[in-house]
């Protein structure tokens, strides 16, 4: 093969397929036709050029160009761990910050039926007698509800718990489906349950040992359900009230969302139960095992609040940067 002549016929092509290129960001619809035109006939000539010549320079320059029009027509694929990145500075903290009435609505319907039920519990013997013995309820409040933290090797049952919060949160995630219908009903059983425990404990009065082993992982691990179920309940408000876009549309939105939140919720579900089962259970004092859960909770509403309202600013939704139910097509 005349490797001149080859290189002046098509030199052209070569050429025009650089400049369409270098303009990808704004070509008509023509010049994207053009483009993977020029793409196929270009790796054609690359074969040519490999088979039958053995000009390694211009098979070099004509594989770097194979490979810039490559990634011009297919596009490029985002590294794991810039996705992972956005994922966690983006996507979930903005999810979280956009449901914050419904998260903050959500906590305070629980921790008023919570205090209410305790308090009627703690105040009413027939009650406590209703739910246990008064052997048992003793067993309870002098060793059981301490023992549970102790009782299992601290890495055994940092996994168990996180299984357990994770599987709570998972039930909340799942019932968006139902359009959060019975997502009331878990955070009422879980508020029920939460509520029984303490006001058994007031009533023999250990509410310091109930708040003082509660509060350093449970901090933490009720906001991670409220927000699951904040955002699984606004998945069906978003049903009813879609506002000015379509249902549809909204509803992949939200759902898109719900999952965001349930993958981020591992690895806050994750540092709960490193706290149950390494600071909990500790022999730290109680003001200092206090402290770290507060602490815990403090910068996780910082993260969600500093990046979440940046993100929101910037008018990032979490959603997927080409939603396949919003992204344009030909």
């Amino acid at each position: 093969m005349d490797i001149d002549a080859f290189v002046t016929a098509h030199r052209p092509v070569w050429e025009r397929l650089d400049q369409l290129i270098k303009r990808r960001s704004s070509l008509t619809g023509a010049e994207v036709d053009e483009l993977v035109d020029l793409y196929q006939r270009v790796s054609t000539h690359l074969s040519i050029v490999r088979s039958s010549t053995p000009d390694a320079m211009l098979a070099g320059r004509l594989s770097a160009l194979v490979a810039r029009a490559r990634s011009a027509v297919t596009g490029t694929r985002t590294p794991a761990w810039r996705e992972l990145v956005r994922f966690f500075t983006v996507s979930f903290p903005v999810v979280a910050y956009r449901a914050r009435w419904w998260w903050l609505g959500t906590s305070l319907a629980f921790l008023a039926l919570s205090w209410v039920i305790g308090a009627w519990v703690a105040a009413n013997p027939e009650v406590q007698a209703a739910i246990a013995s008064p052997e048992e309820i003793t067993r309870l409040v002098e060793h059981d509800f301490a023992d549970y933290y102790s009782e299992n090797p601290a890495a055994s049952f940092a996994s168990r718990v996180w299984i357990n919060n994770a599987w709570v949160s998972l039930q909340v995630i799942v019932y968006a489906i139902f359009l959060g219908i019975p997502i009331p009903l878990v955070l009422f059983q879980n508020a029920a349950n939460v509520a029984v425990s303490g006001g058994l404990m007031a009533s023999r009065d250990k509410l310091d040992i109930f708040f003082g082993l509660i509060t350093p992982h449970g901090l933490l691990e009720l906001t991670a359900v409220f927000l699951a179920a904040a955002v699984g309940m606004r998945l069906g408000w978003a049903v009813i009230d879609p506002g000015h876009r379509r249902r549809a549309e909204v509803m992949a939105e939200q759902g898109r969302a719900v999952m965001a939140v349930a993958l981020g919720l591992v690895a806050v579900l994750f540092v709960s139960g490193l706290i149950e089962a390494f600071v909990t259970p500790s022999g730290l004092p109680t003001a200092a095992r206090v402290g770290i859960g507060v602490l815990a909770e403090l910068v996780f509403l910082a993260y969600v609040v500093v990046l979440g309202r940046r993100a929101a600013r910037e008018g990032e939704t979490g959603d997927l940067e080409r939603a396949p139910d919003v992204a344009p097509s030909a």
